[in-house]
């Protein structure tokens, strides 16, 4: 069967692709190996569900009166609610396209035969050829395991994916890797009230931030008791206990659950690319041009599988780039923010100070506490900071930390500015609602 446009996975671009290909009056093929992934990583096992574990986590502590007993009994309500609102959203994703005339959904795994030409295998087992003019693949990625002995098979083992789906508060949870999906877990965990260990091979805390910002973080992770190994050497794992060495000595720690979360790979496993003649790169992932075309002509790769950053908002714009016809690149793309939703959470956008002074790039700093703003009092939240760099001369803002409650919603009103190449000025003299975070760009500003 031969279709305009093949998409190969159900993730953000592929979705969004498959709905403007049929309005432009394209017939479209999607296929999808997994049901319980319509729509993507993102509504199905990553930003939708955490985010909703991470609303009832704080809701629980924000009652420190509670036992483990009564923990344990919303963290399994709140596994219920994840359920609720993951199928709710995989269903409306699926209803949206399948209404569609022009795109049919195939439930299936799908493999390359030939640079225009794949088979999938169908649920039932049966085999089905579809070829079409142009091929995207958008297979998204996942947790990564590394070679540590008795990680396979263990049933104490979990990745962000399947802890999530644990209907029981574990509660001692040790983490295996620092990175900021292990942050966002072991803040959410102990918010529900488990004993939270974080083993890390690292040496120093999140080293992609600057110090001040990794050091906030970990005084405010150790103040609700979350424990921190860095520099830890991981022996092997036995069932529930992790033998690590660090600081000179073997240890050991047992734990109801142990989270892996040592990163994530491009899902490229099983799609015979070799037959298509698709290029990968040093780390896995498909390779692309700025267009995000692989090495084979009328071949694409969007979202994770293609090695870019893994956020969800990027497999969109990645639509945007195919829906362009050239007009805009990915190096086009700029200023890309992200969040890290800790109970504090960590926004950031542009340059950060360890940056700046690699590459001699002159900046000033411009940095307050969360404590100085007036609805952080409100909220009750006040640990944390805000710090933003500014170009000496020009007065364009070069980068922003925001370490402080509701950082994930006031970081895009900075992209804004940094995209449309304001002065910091235009920041500074805003007029914004009161009480509300964003106001403090009124004082940050001004420093």
């Amino acid at each position: 069967m031969n279709y305009d446009a093949l998409i190969i996975g159900f993730g953000k671009a592929g979705k969004t692709l498959a709905g403007a290909f049929a309005k432009q009056g394209k017939n479209v093929a999607l296929v999808e190996q997994d049901p319980n992934m319509y729509g993507g990583t993102c509504i199905n096992v990553g930003c939708i569900p955490s985010k909703s574990l991470v609303t009832s986590a704080a809701e629980v502590s924000a009652h420190p009166e509670y036992g483990f007993e009564e923990k344990s009994e919303h963290y399994r309500k709140a596994i219920l609610e994840k359920r609720r609102v993951t199928s709710m959203l995989r269903g409306k994703n699926y209803d949206k396209l399948n209404s569609l005339e022009k795109v049919t959904i195939y439930d299936g795994t799908a493999s390359f035969v030939s640079a225009k030409e794949v088979e999938v295998k169908l649920a039932d087992g049966s085999l089905l050829n579809l070829s079409a003019e142009k091929i995207y693949i958008n297979t998204g990625a996942a947790s990564a395991m590394p070679p540590i002995k008795g990680l396979q098979d263990n049933p104490y083992i979990y990745t962000s994916k399947t802890l999530m789906d644990l209907d029981t508060l574990p509660k001692r949870l040790v983490l295996i890797g620092a990175g900021y999906i292990g942050m966002e877990f072991a803040s959410m965990y102990a918010s529900f009230g488990s004993e939270v260990t974080i083993v890390t091979v690292d040496s120093l805390f999140l080293p992609r931030e600057d110090r001040d910002v990794a050091d906030a973080i970990r005084e405010i992770m150790e103040q609700r008791g979350i424990r921190i190994v860095l520099n830890a050497k991981i022996e092997q794992v036995e069932q529930d206990t992790v033998y690590y060495s660090a600081d000179g000595a073997d240890t050991s720690i047992q734990a109801d659950a142990i989270l892996v979360a040592a990163g994530r790979r491009p899902n490229v496993k099983g799609l015979n690319l070799d037959k298509a003649g698709i290029a990968l790169t040093e780390r896995g992932a498909i390779q692309v041009n700025e267009h995000l075309e692989t090495s084979v002509p009328g071949v694409y790769a969007l979202g994770d599988v293609n090695g870019g950053l893994q956020f969800t908002y990027v497999s969109l714009d990645d639509s945007r780039i195919i829906l362009s016809n050239g007009a805009y690149t990915s190096k086009d793309r700029r200023n890309v923010p992200y969040s890290v939703f800790m109970d504090t959470p960590l926004s950031r956008v542009g340059l950060s100070e360890e940056e700046a002074k690699k590459n001699n790039i002159p900046y000033r700093i411009v940095k307050m506490p969360t404590a100085g703003i007036p609805k952080a009092q409100v909220l009750r939240k006040t640990d944390g900071f805000l710090k933003a760099l500014i170009d000496p001369e020009s007065g364009k803002i070069l980068g922003a930390a925001l370490l402080c409650a509701e950082s994930y919603e006031m970081i895009n009103t900075i992209k804004l500015a940094m995209d449309l190449g304001a002065d910091y000025t235009v920041l500074k003299n805003r007029i914004y609602t009161h009480p509300t975070m964003t106001e403090s760009f009124n004082d940050l500003f001004s420093l």
